[in-house]
């Protein structure tokens, strides 16, 4: 069989960050492109961060396209300093002044059409930020969902524990009518992991220490991204973040990129028809699963419950361990 292709969707912050490199070492991956939103850091932002990662991994070739700069109906959230204003910690000081020149001059929506086309039931979609991107390609093209291979989705959430409001978690939050477009309109396999499956599955904190303390250029380059910020920080954490799940490292997208590259690192998961709510003053971005089936509709998803956390602790460590590919 050939290499499994895929398309990147990401607001990359820190641990979209790791969870690219992921994909980067992955032998049976092929990454036909990277697209870019708003979320974690401002769009512009998040394209920088993206050549950033591919210059450490020494992977330039791939390409890199911009995408929405906000959400597609209301106006825009204010963006998230959870990983810092640029999404990498704000640690980083030599800006490329040629960044712009290094970004594809089409637009991520056009780009990722294009690519699937090309690749009809072949290509996997990583979405691992707001699905902004994702919700206007449906509506440029009805027929996309159907040619891809199947999608894999950071964000949402299972019990209405919410991260960034009371009831929703982040991705979802920052743009919930694209998210409810996407789960109402993409019919192909389509896989959630959600925020609990994502904290529930968290790792130590000394595994991170030697995760980010290996000697290899991206291990360094994670440590210097995590230094500074309070994401990153045992005792922020345990005083601020983790009402519900404990003092754990979590790196959020890196789950739902390991579950693609490996399918079997998920054991267990719930089959069943989800609906993202937009009304409710408190609910608003939520995501409710229809165990029951009392939405009656058409199309269920694999919302993830379990991982096999050894395979997902060795492909975090070897994707800032090996050598990236040339």
């Amino acid at each position: 069989m050939g290499k499994k292709l895929m398309i990147i969707d990401t607001d990359c912050g820190i641990d979209d960050a790791q969870a690219i490199m992921m994909a980067l070492v992955a032998p049976e991956v092929e990454i036909l492109g990277i697209t870019c939103t708003f979320g974690n850091a401002a769009v512009d932002d998040v394209c920088q961060n993206i050549l950033r990662v591919l210059s450490v991994c020494k992977r330039n070739e791939i390409p890199v396209f911009r995408g929405c700069a906000g959400p597609l109906v209301r106006a825009t959230n204010p963006i998230s300093d959870h990983f810092g204003g640029d999404g990498l910690g704000d640690v980083i000081k030599d800006k490329d002044p040629q960044w712009e020149k290094k970004i594809q001059k089409e637009h991520s929506v056009n780009a990722m059409i294009r690519l699937v086309s090309e690749n009809q039931k072949q290509v996997s979609l990583v979405a691992l930020g707001p699905l902004t991107n994702l919700a206007l390609a449906v509506r440029l093209d009805p027929g996309f969902p159907e040619k891809l291979r199947e999608l894999y989705i950071m964000g949402g959430n299972m019990e209405g524990k919410g991260n960034l409001t009371l009831c929703a978690e982040f991705n979802f939050a920052m743009d919930p009518e694209s998210a409810y477009i996407v789960l109402e309109e993409y019919l192909c396999p389509t896989h959630i992991a959600s925020w609990e499956f994502s904290c529930r599955n968290g790792l130590t904190w000394e595994f991170f220490e030697e995760l980010i303390n290996q000697d290899a250029p991206a291990a360094r380059f994670m440590k210097t991204i995590t230094s500074q910020c309070s994401a990153y920080s045992k005792t922020s954490l345990k005083n601020k973040r983790d009402v519900y799940f404990g003092p754990v490292f979590v790196s959020y997208d890196a789950y739902a990129m390991a579950a693609c590259i490996d399918s079997s690192l998920v054991t267990e998961s719930i089959s069943c028809p989800v609906r993202v709510e937009l009304q409710g003053s408190i609910g608003r971005g939520m995501m409710v699963l229809d165990r029951t089936h009392q939405l009656k509709k058409r199309h269920s998803v694999f919302v993830l419950t379990k991982c096999d956390i050894n395979k997902f602790s060795q492909l975090l460590m070897g994707s800032l361990r090996q050598p990236h590919k040339n």
